[in-house]
């Protein structure tokens, strides 16, 4: 029992800017293992996205409700996730060799190619959810654009986790940004983290069918990047992660939005 809430702790530690810290002194080899557990944060990120979605659209346009949404997300995980994209965005558009390219990950100052992806990433998913919000019935329409973020968030942790599994570390362990890599995965681990992602989504029973394609189009999604990341560096760094992760949520959201255009709610 005290391993599981060291881990657990280590988890929500490594993924958040909770001060967690204080509850209890985590031994440095459970951060080793926080990667399978990664969907359990999308429970709180994604559930805290949904609840500021939820309380700000009673009293605010939708689209400031679906920015403060993703403005509670970055404060709570410190931009976590959006700082690895920026660097895989540096690192693989401006990388002409392996070599060179994980040098430009390593590097914490971000360029052009960032900037861009940045900016890009929050303008489209911005106007993504603004779009869809509409095409769900004014009676549901809070609850379900809550239950869009949250799933959206912690299936997307979950594919994304793959990634460890999926591919060798592509650094050696001293050369690691934080001096961290992850431990391998046990079958039973695999099990845990797929029934912590896909989990909200089962809890919705038959509107589940509303996010399967957007599963569908996320896994293949990750399949797209784990390819492209084998080729290029031939295997994943953390900076990978955190891509993995914003890439297939967008994608993830979009194909909603195609399915709802498509559907009557």
């Amino acid at each position: 029992m005290k391993q599981i809430f060291y881990r657990t702790l280590a988890t929500f530690m490594f993924f958040t800017r909770l001060p967690l810290w204080k509850i209890a002194n985590v031994p440095a080899e459970h951060f080793k293992k926080v990667v399978p557990l990664w969907p359990l944060v999308g429970w709180l990120t994604g559930g805290i996205m949904a609840c500021v979605y939820i309380i700000a659209s009673m009293i605010l346009p939708s689209f400031i409700a679906i920015i403060l949404a993703l403005v509670a997300r970055v404060l709570l995980t410190g931009a976590l996730h959006e700082d690895g994209f920026a660097d895989f965005c540096d690192g693989f558009g401006g990388g002409t060799t392996r070599e060179r390219t994980l040098e430009i990950m390593k590097d914490s100052h971000i360029g052009t190619y960032g900037v861009l992806g940045l900016i890009l990433y929050f303008t489209l998913i911005i106007a993504t959810l603004h779009t869809a919000a509409p095409l769900f019935a004014p009676g549901i329409r809070p609850i379900a654009m809550g239950a869009l973020l949250m799933c959206g968030d912690t299936f997307c942790k979950w594919t994304s986790s793959t990634i460890i599994y999926t591919l060798p570390y592509a650094r050696k362990a001293e050369e690691a940004k934080n001096k961290l890599v992850y431990a391998s995965v046990t079958f039973a681990e695999k099990a845990i983290s797929i029934i912590l992602g896909t989990l909200p989504i089962i809890l919705l029973r038959e509107k589940a069918l509303v996010f399967l394609p957007s599963m569908v189009a996320s896994v293949i999604t990750c399949l797209i990047l784990f390819l492209t990341m084998k080729k290029r560096i031939q295997g994943y760094t953390g900076d990978c992660c955190g891509a993995t992760f914003i890439i297939s949520e967008l994608v993830f959201h979009f194909t909603a939005l195609i399915t709802l255009s498509l559907i009557s709610i």
